[in-house]
């Protein structure tokens, strides 16, 4: 019996590497950017699995050499997870011949400047900021976005009209906590755009949009997030949300003698609802090999 290889891809994931930017020696103000990168390869590797000949195979420690030498060799470019990104998928691509195209994920950490200091920094947890680039020898991709961004408004939310069936047990309600913890990609038609201002406009116009619009159900907020975004920045072809409803629970508290008017509630994890959508600006926007698969990390 004949087989064939199928899909296949390696490389290193999970490069922790962090800069300081000292420009101005010791004393001056430093600049801090703290990235996690994973690179895949794909390309010309299949005597590598069916003969064990890897002659073809770029190391995963040269892969991660890579990346460590880059946040020095392309310094400026390393200030932002985009630019990182993108030198690196075009140097795989560009000069090593048997790698046909490669996908280079960073998560960026936000550190802030601890009270004013020009060297203290304190970690700021409200979000990871995300970058996935794809670069073929025709065509490169840049997905920026954003995950474990933790909302929750108070009321101005609603939940009724559903379909209900013999099993729906759910009571409608028109006043209640909405909670979710925003993941959020979306991809540039660019590769020339001013990442750091594209992001935070992006970032805004997401959590204005999730705390002022009245919502009708987090579907409905999904699509106010979505459109927001796509007003507040040129470069954005689409954008793609997951997230789940943090349920918040009202507590009956009338065995105790106490009136709940949505003031106490029971915050439960799991199970919960996972709201999925993209919007697009036309129905022609979508690229979807753009978006990592998740091929494992």
């Amino acid at each position: 019996m004949s087989y064939v290889l199928g899909h296949n891809q390696y490389g290193k994931a999970e490069i922790h590497v962090v800069r300081v930017y000292r420009d101005g020696g010791r004393e001056a103000e430093h600049d801090l950017v703290d990235y996690n990168v994973s690179v895949a390869h794909q390309g010309d590797f299949v005597d590598a699995h069916q003969t064990g000949d890897q002659a073809q195979v770029l190391t995963t420690d040269a892969t991660k050499n890579t990346v460590n030498a880059f946040m020095k060799e392309h310094g400026e470019q390393a200030r932002t997870p985009e630019g990182l990104a993108l030198a690196l998928a075009r140097h795989f691509v560009d000069d090593v011949p048997q790698i046909t195209s490669c996908r280079v994920k960073v998560e960026a950490f936000p550190w802030e400047r601890a009270h004013g200091t020009p060297h203290g920094f304190v970690r700021n947890k409200d979000y990871v900021r995300t970058v996935t680039v794809t670069k073929s020898s025709d065509e490169e991709a840049v997905v920026s976005g954003l995950k474990d961004l933790t909302v929750l408004k108070t009321t101005d939310s609603e939940f009724h009209g559903f379909y209900e069936e013999k099993y729906t047990t759910l009571k409608p309600t028109n006043d209640r906590v909405m909670a979710t913890d925003v993941t959020a990609q979306w991809r540039h038609g660019s590769t020339e755009v001013d990442w750091e201002a594209s992001f935070a406009a992006v970032y805004d116009a997401i959590t204005k949009a999730f705390a002022n619009a009245y919502s009708y159900a987090l579907q409905h907020t999904i699509w106010e997030m979505g459109t927001a975004a796509l007003d507040a920045a040129d470069s954005l072809e689409e954008i793609r949300f997951s997230c789940p409803n943090n349920h918040h629970f009202v507590l009956d508290l009338t065995p105790f003698g106490l009136e709940n008017n949505c003031e106490v509630h029971h915050a439960d994890d799991r199970p919960y609802g996972l709201i999925e959508a993209t919007i697009q600006r036309d129905e022609n926007s979508s690229q979807s090999s753009a978006f990592d698969p998740g091929q494992g990390w």
